[in-house]
Formats: structure tokens, C-alpha cells, sequence
């Protein structure tokens, strides 16, 4: 019997969470192995006795019972926590505080330490990046690897190099402290920006969308949400975002897993529950004087996601807003996509003088989907083979199959068969990236 990869998932982030907080964070490579014995343990109990009812609790039971043997067996040759220092010398103390930290309550706020944890300030976004994958949404460095397209060994220096700034810490960061928990929360809130986006439209080697990292971010920004402290009009906008986003996943690709345009992509198979969702949270965000990137990306996703089809697409108000957030977080996507949004809105030769107008292109040399979009406006414009030229480009930097045949079937209409409407994938049809 295997553990589902969902259940994995979410249980694998919250038993680390407890037991770096049961055992100190020095001792997070404990807890790791801990996590994964009881995980050894389900698969070995559950393939002779069958799933139990509830799997979640019996995971975490059986954790708990693993982090008592090691304090027991380790209180004389380890230090732990400062807080579980004075009742780890007696049984009658250690068993019921090792107890109140598996607490529901407790759980959740300690999934809330370990990630403004991994948003240590020390470290680069990228590193913040891969220890929330790896310690919170259970990937292995493999996997974390493949997020990231970088070599395992890669992945294990960065990793290693970062868990030694949380070993330095002494201890989880404390979420109690409102200004704190303030001062770190936008190094929080662009983690899971970051995690979403690579789960979107990432450099994956294999697939181009990852839907387990969007799911992954929606989950913990969630936790985000219901902390009385992280609710603010940023974190809405961000979840906001991730819903309207995430609310047009199944329509992403086709039924060969090759990437859909945003013209070609059926919208009755868009999920309206989460496009309503992600309206609430829009409005939640309305409060107060703060305007974010997320607020302005979040914006533009709704009129996406609410907009009846390509061509009754409110363009000048997509352009506008791309104008917001050019000034709020400037960047060379964020240029390509307003480009994009002008060439729908004036013609693609007006498309094609912003981005010759743009700064910082040279940036976007290995991006696949900057010279895809040359090769749409040049194809719109009659350029047939300069389009060619700028699609076979494209191709040699396409970073999976389902971006490479996306791609080689624009550049067959480039030489000469029926033009279609259609853009490139999500990234050229007026979307930040």
C-alpha cells in the first residue's frame, strides 16, 4: 500500500514543524528522520492492517511516540528545546509536555514558525524558496531540484547552507510577537508567490504546470489567512491571486498534456467556485490604503478569469494595471506582458515597438516565451519568416516537451499553414509572470 502523494504532502511539513519545535531547530535533521521512520512505519502497519480511519492522527500518534523514545533515549547525550528543558529529567513531566506540543492549536502555529523560519533574512529567495519545499511540502531533494531545474548536488549545497542558518537561530522564530511576525511577513508572502508562480508556468524540466506546488502554496498561504496578524489586504490579494489563477489549471493543458492558449482554452471547464473564492478574497483586500503587486496581479487575473472570452477582454484596463505594477515591482516579464496587453489592445505592431522600447530584454535571451512572443507579433504582422526565425529560437530555449510543442506548432504556422488567433502559452496573453 502507498501513502498518497496529497497526504504526504500535508502531513510530512506539519510533523517536522512540531518535532523542530519539540526537539530545538539545531536538531531539525532529527526531526526529519523521525518524520520519515513514522512514515516507514504507516507503510508497514497499513499494508497489513489496511488504511486506518483516520491516517492523519495515527501518523501523528505514531510520531509522537517515535519524539518520546528519542528524548528518552537521548536526554542525557542531546540538548532539545529550552521550553522542554525542565520536564525532560522526570517521565512524569516529559510525556504530558511532549503532548501539549502535538496539540491541534499548537501544530498550526508551529507550521506558521517553520515557515517565517525558512524566510530567515540571511538567505536568498531561492534558498527560502527550497527550504519551505523540502521541510514543509515534504519534497525530497530530487524533487526540489526538478522545481528549481538545477542539479541535486546543487540543491543539497543550498539546502545544507541554509539549514545551518536555522541552526544558528537557536530557535523557531516566534510568531507570537506582532511586530516581528510583521516584519517578516512580506519575505513570507513572496515565498509563497514564488512557489505558486513555479508551479504555474515553471522551468520544470519534465512538465510546464506542477498543480501540487500551486496546491502546496494555497495551502499554506492559507495559514497565512487565518492568523489574526497575517491577514492583511496583501495576504487576500495573494490568495486572491492563486485562486483566479489556479481556477483556469484544468483548461492549462489538453487532453495530451500539451499546453492551451488562452484563446483555445474551453472556459466551462474553468472551476467557478474557486474564481468566486478568489472575488472575495479581492474584496478583502480592499482594505486600507496599501496597494501590492499582488493586488494589481490579482486584478488583472480576475479580468481574466471573469472576462467572457479573448476578444471581449477589457485589454486597456489589463494595460493600466500593468502600468501599476510597472512602477510597484518593475521587471522584464512584467514589460513583456504589457507589451503583450497593448498588442491585443492597439496591434501587434505597437506590441512590437514596446518591447524594442523595453528595458532589461537582454534578461529574457534563454526565455522561451520572449521570443515566442516576437514570433506571434512578427507572424501577426505578415512576417512569416522572421516569426519562424524568432519560434525556432524559442524552441531551443523551451525548458520542457509541453512548451517545445507548444511552440514547434506555431512555428508550422509560421511557414505557411492556417494563422490562428491564439498567443503563446499563459505568459503571452497579458499575465504576470
Amino acid at each position: 500500500m502507498e501513502i498518497s502523494e496529497h497526504l504526504f504532502r500535508r502531513e510530512w511539513g506539519r510533523i517536522v514543524a512540531v518535532l523542530t519545535r519539540v526537539f530545538g531547530v539545531h536538531n531539525l535533521a532529527l526531526a526529519e528522520d523521525v518524520v520519515q521512520d513514522a512514515f516507514c512505519r504507516a507503510l508497514e502497519v497499513w499494508r497489513i492492517q489496511g488504511l486506518p480511519e483516520n491516517p492523519s492522527a495515527w501518523l501523528m500518534t505514531t510520531a509522537k511516540r517515535c519524539a518520546l523514545d528519542v528524548l528518552r533515549r537521548e536526554r542525557t547525550a542531546l540538548t532539545f528545546a529550552d521550553e522542554l528543558g525542565r520536564y525532560i529529567q522526570s517521565e512524569w513531566t516529559l510525556a504530558p509536555a511532549v503532548e501539549e506540543f502535538f496539540e491541534p492549536s499548537a501544530i498550526k502555529d508551529d507550521l506558521l514558525r517553520m515557515m517565517f523560519s525558512c524566510c530567515h533574512p540571511r538567505l536568498r529567495e531561492e534558498a527560502q524558496v527550497a527550504l519551505v519545499l523540502h521541510i514543509l511540502c515534504g519534497f525530497s531533494v530530487n524533487e526540489t531540484a526538478g522545481a528549481f531545474v538545477a542539479s541535486r548536488s546543487a540543491i543539497e549545497k543550498r539546502l545544507t547552507r541554509a539549514k545551518k542558518v536555522l541552526a544558528g537561530s537557536k530557535r523557531l522564530f516566534e510568531v507570537a510577537i506582532p511586530a516581528d511576525f510583521s516584519a517578516r511577513l512580506p519575505a513570507v508572502q513572496r515565498t509563497l508567490y514564488l512557489l505558486f508562480s513555479e508551479g504555474y508556468h515553471g522551468a520544470s524540466t519534465e512538465t510546464a504546470v506542477r498543480i501540487e506546488l500551486c496546491h502546496e502554496a494555497m495551502r499554506l498561504t492559507a495559514l497565512l489567512r487565518e492568523h489574526p496578524v497575517g491577514a492583511t489586504p496583501a495576504t487576500y490579494a495573494l490568495a486572491a491571486l492563486m485562486c483566479l489563477h489556479a481556477a483556469r489549471l484544468p483548461s492549462r493543458t489538453d487532453e495530451s498534456g500539451n499546453l492551451s492558449s488562452l484563446y483555445d482554452q474551453d472556459r466551462s471547464r474553468w472551476d467557478q467556485d474557486l474564481i468566486r473564492q478568489g472575488e472575495q478574497f479581492l474584496e478583502l483586500s480592499a482594505t486600507g490604503s496599501d496597494l501590492s503587486e499582488y493586488h494589481v496581479e490579482a486584478a488583472i487575473a480576475w479580468i481574466h478569469a471573469t472576462a467572457p472570452s479573448t476578444d471581449e477582454t477589457d485589454w486597456a484596463q489589463i494595460v493600466s494595471h500593468y502600468d501599476t505594477l510597472m512602477s510597484l515591482r518593475p521587471s522584464p516579464v512584467v514589460g513583456l506582458n504589457r507589451a503583450i496587453a497593448i498588442a491585443e489592445q492597439q496591434g501587434a505592431e505597437r506590441g512590437l515597438e514596446e518591447i524594442r522600447r523595453m528595458a532589461g530584454s537582454e534578461l529574457l535571451s534563454e526565455y522561451p516565451f520572449y521570443h515566442a512572443t516576437l514570433g506571434e507579433l512578427e507572424l501577426r504582422s505578415g512576417r512569416r519568416a522572421i516569426a519562424r526565425d524568432h519560434f525556432a529560437r524559442a524552441i531551443q530555449c523551451a525548458r520542457n516537451p509541453m512548451e517545445r510543442n507548444f511552440l514547434a506548432q506555431r512555428m508550422r504556422i509560421s511557414e505557411g499553414s492556417r494563422l490562428s488567433a491564439g498567443s503563446d502559452s499563459e505568459l503571452t496573453c497579458g499575465e504576470a509572470g
